[in-house]
């Protein structure tokens, strides 16, 4: 028996690809190592599943750092509001949350999983589980054939590759996919971590000075080699055992790696402005009134709630300032000083978690050698990509996943065209 479309890997992309292919009269294989279906479904968004966001396309590009312009030729085919259509359709409801973020209505992750795997039995596409892949041989007699583990071959008019990148390996992305577009004449281009926490030498972190402690809205910038930040992320943090993490962090992380890359660094300098809807000169008036005010008082108990009280001792010290000095006491250099590190308290990070620790692969299958509206090989007829095996990724936030379920989607609705020619071309 000869298949339209195999789809290999079980997760986003492969899921949308697999129910695209369905929907378009193909008869789909959809194969996964793993013992079930939508493994890294189920743990997105803190198990609710974060399935798109509702920001206009621009801004969904900008949230794509790696290639995401590459997409617009998609997204002018099946784009977020057709993700958010899509789920609906399916009978997930949706809800959007803060920064155009949606989740389904459920708070349950499970609950779009189901409804996928629901559509997949609708569409009689067949599944194998417990089935992992060992190669593919392209070409064979107008097919291709794909071997499993145990030794079968399977034919195929298409193939679809699905199986993600290398980060969250207990979900079954552990890199297989890439040494198949390899010997298709495909070029991986440099895998690295992102949305990834950063490790740190510093002192105050080595003493787990600050272990725990979460500062809420900052300005985190990555600074380069002068000291000019590449990028300003305004969210959450958190100080860590071996360094930080947090929203920010995450979002931050790629820079690092490519700045470290670029400028063949040991270590990248990182910013906290942790007041920064102030400009300094203002905090610094603000904060000399308070003194002023209150001359007997604590320095530490005049300036209580300005930062949390963890960080506040800490700048303060930093600052030369002992906390429990009087207010009267402290001089405008040591205040200014102290304003200085609230708006850019700098530190040194070395690297990151590994790939595996990592949310997102960056890094994969080169797009130069994808068709952008068809997610197909332009090297190996009858081969499509899509998710992250791709040299795509975003950010958290429902970004990632949205490039995810609209290369799932092209690739799928693609594969069964060319199928379906390919069928008749067999049949004549």
């Amino acid at each position: 028996m000869i298949y339209d479309c195999i789809v290999i890997g079980g997760g986003p992309s492969g899921l949308m690809a697999a129910i695209a292919a369905g929907e378009n009269g193909a008869k789909v294989l959809l194969l996964d190592k793993g013992n079930k279906l939508g493994r890294k479904l189920a743990i997105s968004g803190g198990g609710r599943c974060n399935v798109t966001n509702r920001l206009p396309i621009d801004e969904i590009v900008k949230h794509i750092p790696g290639n995401g312009r590459f997409l617009y030729s998609a997204f002018s085919v099946f784009n977020n509001e057709d993700i958010i259509a899509f789920f609906e359709n399916l009978g997930v409801k949706l809800k959007e949350e803060d920064h155009g973020r949606m989740f389904p209505v459920s708070d349950k992750a499970q609950s779009v999983v189901d409804a996928l795997l629901r559509k997949l039995d609708d569409l009689n596409v067949e599944i194998r589980t417990n089935t992992p892949v060992m190669d593919i041989h392209f070409n064979i007699e107008n097919t291709h054939q794909v071997e499993l583990m145990e030794g079968e071959k399977l034919k195929a008019y298409t193939v679809i590759i699905a199986v993600g990148g290398k980060s969250v390996p207990h979900t079954g992305s552990t890199g297989d996919g890439y040494p198949w577009a390899e010997k298709a004449g495909h070029t991986i281009t440099d895998l690295y971590p992102t949305e990834v926490p950063l490790t740190s030498k510093e002192e105050f972190i080595v003493s787990k000075q600050l272990q725990g402690l979460s500062l809420r809205d900052v300005a985190l910038s990555v600074l380069d080699p002068k000291g000019k930040p590449i990028i300003t992320h305004k969210m959450d943090m958190i100080f860590t055992h071996f360094g930080i993490s947090g929203p920010a962090v995450l979002r931050c992380s790629q820079f690092v790696v490519k700045a470290m890359k670029k400028w063949k660094l040991d270590e990248v300098t990182m910013s906290i402005d942790a007041l920064p809807y102030n400009n300094a000169e203002q905090q610094f008036q603000s904060m000399a009134k308070l003194l002023k005010d209150e001359p007997k008082k604590a320095v530490k108990n005049v300036l209580k709630g300005i930062l949390p009280e963890r960080y506040l001792q800490f700048l303060l010290e930093q600052s030369g300032i002992d906390p429990s000095d009087i207010a009267n006491q402290i001089s405008h250099d040591k205040l200014r000083k102290f304003v200085q590190l609230c708006k850019g308290f700098t530190f040194r990070v070395n690297g990151t978690l590994p790939i595996e620790k990592a949310f997102v692969t960056g890094g994969g299958v080169s797009i130069k050698e994808i068709e952008p509206k068809a997610m197909k090989s332009k090297l190996q007829s009858g081969l499509y990509f899509c998710g992250e095996i791709l040299d795509i990724h975003g950010y958290t936030g429902g970004y990632n996943i949205t490039s995810a379920f609209v290369t799932g989607r092209l690739a799928g609705l693609n594969a069964a065209e060319e199928a379906r020619e390919l069928r008749l071309v067999d049949q004549a």
